[in-house]
């Protein structure tokens, strides 16, 4: 029996304000700031037409309202208000990309709301319900045996479950919180290693040695992370060198 064909989309978070030029020659999607934690009309014209020059999947990356935060704070908002907030910034994006002749066709979600749909039932089939009624055929995009996953699949709405080869994780399968140790990969050999065994055999070494399972689509790059373009380069040498074909989820 030969070895099954391997497939992995790499993914980065556009428009944020980092060098997405640097890290689309490896990737095959981007997620792009749809204005409330960063972005605005042209930033988002910008992603669309490195999208459109690069051939990459244009999806959005929406988040809490929160500007000054970064969308890295949990806000005390009712479920309904943040997935009306949901919807209004991917169709502020959707619109801007009909004009670069382009399509959404994604959503990830961004940092705090990210995290918030691990558990949140209640909140991730408020935004799964508010992305259907945009268009039923848009993408989810989060963390594996999440409450958004769960959702999605309820809905009949396709979820492609998220890596990270730039993060680190903990025994519970979660990210390390960002600013405590481990948290971030400090070399492109880490981040290309951890993508390439999340690629490959489904799984991860969290921080503390815990081997763990994650069944995964899509890898992310984040191009804030120090070293980005460095990090992205290993990684899909990386992937390329062990005959992981890296492409488009849609």
């Amino acid at each position: 029996m030969g070895t099954e064909p391997r497939f992995i989309d790499l993914n980065f978070d556009g428009g944020e304000g980092f060098d997405d030029e640097a890290l689309a020659p490896f990737a095959t999607t981007t997620h792009v700031a749809c204005g409330a934690h960063a972005g605005d009309a042209a930033s988002m014209r910008t992603a669309a037409a490195l999208c459109r020059g690069r051939g990459l999947a244009l999806g959005a990356h929406p988040s809490y309202p929160d500007r000054a935060g970064f969308g890295r704070r949990r806000l005390a908002m009712a479920a309904s208000d943040v997935a009306e907030s949901v919807r209004a910034q991917v169709e502020a994006l959707a619109t801007v990309a009909a004009s670069e002749g382009l399509a959404v066709t994604s959503v990830k979600l961004h940092g705090a709301l990210y995290h918030a749909l691990a558990s949140d039932d209640h909140l991730a089939r408020a935004i799964v319900e508010a992305v259907a009624r945009l268009d039923p055929r848009l993408v989810l995009v989060g963390s594996p045996g999440s409450s958004i996953e769960r959702a999605a699949l309820a809905a009949s709405i396709r979820f492609v479950a998220e890596g990270f080869a730039d993060r680190g994780y903990g025994k519970d399968g979660l990210l390390v919180p960002r600013g405590q140790p481990g948290a971030l990969k400090e070399s492109p050999e880490e981040a290309a290693a951890q993508a390439f065994f999340l690629a490959s055999s489904g799984e991860v070494r969290a921080i503390d040695g815990t081997r763990l399972t994650l069944a995964v689509g899509t890898i992310c790059l984040h191009g804030d992370t120090p070293g980005a373009a460095s990090n992205a380069r290993a990684v899909r040498r990386a992937l390329d060198a062990a005959g992981v074909t890296v492409r488009r989820f849609c």
